[in-house]
């Protein structure tokens, strides 16, 4: 049983709102739904929370706007709760409440392949993209990408030689990014489908690829990786598939190729080694929680030991009589800009899962803390 944030993306909260007039929290036992009034009591929140001025709120009118623009353009928003919501990102211990989809939303319902790799790719790499991508697509496999420069745009290119391509993007459906890959976007919604957690309007920001990495993790049965540096964002993406229970794969690189050590370190580690889509084939399985295909958890290192699966961490209400103030400064203080593990956190604090909950609650409307894809959080700098 893990912990999970309580709070949505303001996404979620502008469509619920305008679609139900009710907005998703979230718990050990799933989503599920509270009234208006919570959304009333945010401001409050957020100053006992430490916000020097209250948060706005959104109003109908303004959900309303959001909606009619989404409308206009062709896409339209799905729920958790919905039953166009894709099977396997629902499948996530945390999964988005809200998703605004532009294209055909059976492209979400089909098994699928993630592709991902680096910007600068090499020709070489593009070139396996694109081939690799093309040979699963007409697998009738639907491959997910980031439409990013490099070895992104090649999968989805190859893809759409044969089949479908879903795109998973940072900013709002209307804010292309990169601006160059404008009119492959609009290929991508009109051939298979365009994805995001951000509001229309937003443009992208360093902040939210690792939610569009997410998405591109659970969607996908399998990830493969062609040419990654170490620390960069493909493998923030290996290891959100990695946690979600996802094959990994990993196309091998020159050892003398910088953009490759990422990549063949999740070789070493355990993940399948790629030359074409037969060791894909072979290794997909049909549903993540499958058993028989799993390997040795990868990025062994750098995992924390979480709480007891039996702990019942929201069956209670935070005491009346707790010092949240208190509460707040312990979780501060353990907190860094580098996300920190959710249930790692409870037990380091010491608190009872409920109060680390109500103190996250309040820092997250103050932006003092950000909850992350993967179930961790990170603390902000001073606004």
């Amino acid at each position: 049983m893990r912990l999970r944030p309580i709070l949505v993306s303001s996404a979620a909260v502008l469509g619920v709102l305008g679609a139900a007039g009710q907005v998703f929290a979230w718990g050990a036992t799933g989503h599920r739904m509270i009234s208006e009034a919570a959304i009333e009591a945010l401001p409050e929140i957020a100053l006992a929370g430490g916000r020097e001025t209250p948060p706005k709120t959104p109003t109908r009118n303004l959900a309303a706007r959001e909606l009619d623009k989404l409308q206009k353009l062709g896409g339209r928003m799905v729920f958790t709760n919905d039953p166009d919501y894709p099977p396997l990102l629902a499948l996530l211990p945390d999964p988005p409440p809200c998703l605004s989809i532009l294209g055909d939303l059976a492209a979400l319902q089909s098994r699928a392949v993630g592709i991902v790799g680096a910007r600068n790719a090499s020709a070489n790499g593009q070139r396996m993209a694109e081939a690799l991508a093309t040979d699963l697509a007409a697998h009738n496999l639907v491959v997910v990408s980031g439409l990013a420069r490099g070895i992104d745009a090649a999968a989805h290119r190859g893809a759409l030689h044969v089949g479908l391509t879903v795109a998973a993007i940072a900013g709002g459906l209307d804010q292309p990014y990169p601006p160059e890959h404008a009119a492959l976007q609009a290929e991508i919604a009109a051939r298979g489908a365009v994805i995001t957690e951000a509001p229309f309007g937003t443009a992208p920001q360093s902040r939210h690829f690792p939610r569009r990495n997410r998405l591109i993790a659970g969607l996908s049965l399998g990830l493969v990786v062609i040419e990654a540096a170490l620390r960069s964002g493909s493998l923030i993406t290996a290891r959100l598939a990695q946690e979600a229970n996802r094959e990994l794969f990993a196309v091998p690189g020159s050892p003398l190729d910088p953009r490759c050590e990422g990549s063949n370190d999740l070789i070493r580690q355990g993940a399948h080694l790629t030359e074409s889509a037969d060791d894909v084939l072979a290794n997909l399985p049909d549903d993540p929680r499958r058993l028989g295909l799993a390997r040795a958890p990868l990025f062994a290192s750098d995992t924390n030991p979480g709480l007891a699966d039996e702990m019942p961490l929201w069956e209670t209400a935070p005491d009346p009589d707790m010092d949240i103030a208190a509460a707040q400064s312990n979780i501060l203080g353990l907190l860094s800009p580098s996300p920190t593990d959710l249930d790692d956190l409870v037990r380091r604090s010491g608190l009872p899962p409920a109060a680390v909950s109500a103190a996250l609650m309040q820092l997250e409307l103050a932006l003092r803390v950000e909850f992350m894809p993967g179930n961790r959080v990170c603390r902000l700098p001073p606004p």
